[in-house]
């Protein structure tokens, strides 16, 4: 049978089409989206602040290499939980390319070089320069050859957050700025309120004061004492020693003798925070870190003293700094980022939220952060307390270090155990983890 043949015309139809098909101009893919994951700890209105900085960054454009770049927040609510995610994940091999980490807590992955270092980074910058920020929180994450690790986004330190109107309806002069030791426990014991409800607390506590090792820390210092032998390379801690033993008392004796503080089974009901929060304590210490809270929460007039002087003038640095993983596959793209994080641009929405002591001197010192306009007036305080600022051991251990004394000194707080006892076990507790920052 004869095969049906194929026309002429069909022939040119498929030509034409395949030569139409050839040149048709071609328009280049889009470059694939580069997604840093940046995690942070903190409530939401603190949270609040870092999304900011993300949508500047976003705002820019950011491309690395011609592919754009999203950054990718991962926010947890607290210290704890952020620390145990951080460390499950680089276990797992998965950390975040970009992660914020408080200079006590980094000898324990730097030590395991799951840490980029940044100093070579700084060095090819062309937008920020080492020499920009205050010294004391650049050096604070510097391992021992001088290398900086992570770079600091703040330089806060412990303040006497206070309530105005409670200062006001008891005639209380408001902290003055050399106040002393004696000052501060007469001022909180004129504040705390007698229980007249019968429900075994007072009904107004003058101090919100956490039996913590970094809010005692301040006070050994101050009384001229030190936490531990060597702050370079520490071996072991000194809080036997006799300046060391007397601050730690007063501290203690705020709760065990004048009942200004609410003990661990108040706490229990309600932490020191949100009873301040709430308006039912004068006076509060803590870091910057709460004014965002603050400023969205508390319904009273507010202010921010500095820490009561002892026989030497001293605070304490409360820095985080910008982390990048050394198992990080996008490590351009994650530098980018920090680099606009940490440049005045990056440094604004945080400062200006209050989150952060900016610790770019730059705009530490401008109206971004001295912001008239916003509580709290005396923000100058954090920058007044920059030279006499100190910085914690960089241990390993640290984390289970600041555990044990949390343990240790709540059970004082209730008056369940002596000084005596709680400097032994704190000791003995922390004989094994001085293994400090390679």
């Amino acid at each position: 049978m004869k095969q049906p043949s194929i026309t002429l015309g069909f022939v040119a139809l498929c030509v034409c089409l395949l030569l139409s098909a050839c040149a048709a101009p071609r328009e280049d893919p889009t470059p694939a989206e580069t997604v840093v994951t940046f995690m942070v700890h903190g409530d939401p209105y603190e949270q609040g602040a870092f999304e900011a900085v993300v949508e500047s960054f976003h705002a820019t454009d950011p491309r690395v290499d011609g592919s754009p770049v999203r950054v990718e927040l991962i926010g947890l609510p607290s210290a704890s939980d952020y620390l145990t995610r951080l460390t499950t994940d680089f276990a797992a091999g998965a950390p975040p390319d970009v992660f914020l980490l408080n200079y006590r807590r980094l000898a324990q992955f730097h030590n395991r070089d799951a840490v980029e270092p940044l100093g070579p980074w700084i060095a090819e910058s062309e937008h920020i320069e080492e020499a920009a920020f205050f010294a004391v929180a650049m050096d604070a994450f510097r391992d021992s050859q001088g290398t900086v690790i992570c770079i600091p986004q703040n330089i806060s330190s412990q303040v006497v957050f206070y309530n105005r109107d409670i200062f006001d309806a008891a005639g209380h002069p408001y902290p003055a700025s050399d106040w002393a030791w004696e000052d501060f426990r007469r001022t909180a014991i004129a504040l705390t309120l007698p229980d007249t409800d019968n429900d075994g607390e007072p009904d107004q506590y003058g101090l919100g004061l956490e039996p913590h090792l970094v809010r005692v820390a301040p006070f050994v210092w101050q009384n001229g004492g030190d936490l531990v032998d060597d702050p370079v390379a520490p071996t072991r801690f000194t809080l036997d020693s006799p300046a060391a033993g007397e601050a730690i008392q007063f501290v203690l004796n705020l709760a065990q003798v004048d009942g200004v503080v609410p003990n661990r089974t108040a706490e229990a009901v309600k932490s020191h925070a949100q009873r301040f929060y709430a308006g039912n304590v004068a006076m509060y210490v803590d870091s910057r870190r709460i004014v965002p809270t603050m400023r969205a929460v508390a319904e009273f007039d507010w202010d921010v003293a500095p820490l009561p002087r002892g026989k030497v003038t001293a605070s304490i640095l409360h820095s985080d700094g910008y982390c990048m993983a050394a198992a990080s596959q996008k490590k351009a793209a994650a530098w980018a980022f920090i680099e606009f994080a940490l440049s005045p641009t990056g440094q604004e929405p945080a400062a200006r939220l209050g989150r952060t002591v900016p610790s770019l001197i730059a705009v530490a010192n401008s109206d971004v952060y001295l912001d008239p306009t916003q509580a709290p007036d005396s923000a100058h305080v954090w920058l007044d307390a920059v030279p006499y600022l100190r910085v914690l051991p960089r241990l390993e251990n640290w984390v289970r270090i600041e555990r044990t004394a949390a343990i240790e000194f709540e059970q004082a707080y209730l008056g369940l155990t002596t000084l005596s006892n709680v400097v032994d076990h704190i000791q003995n507790e922390s004989a094994d983890g001085f293994s400090p920052l390679k």
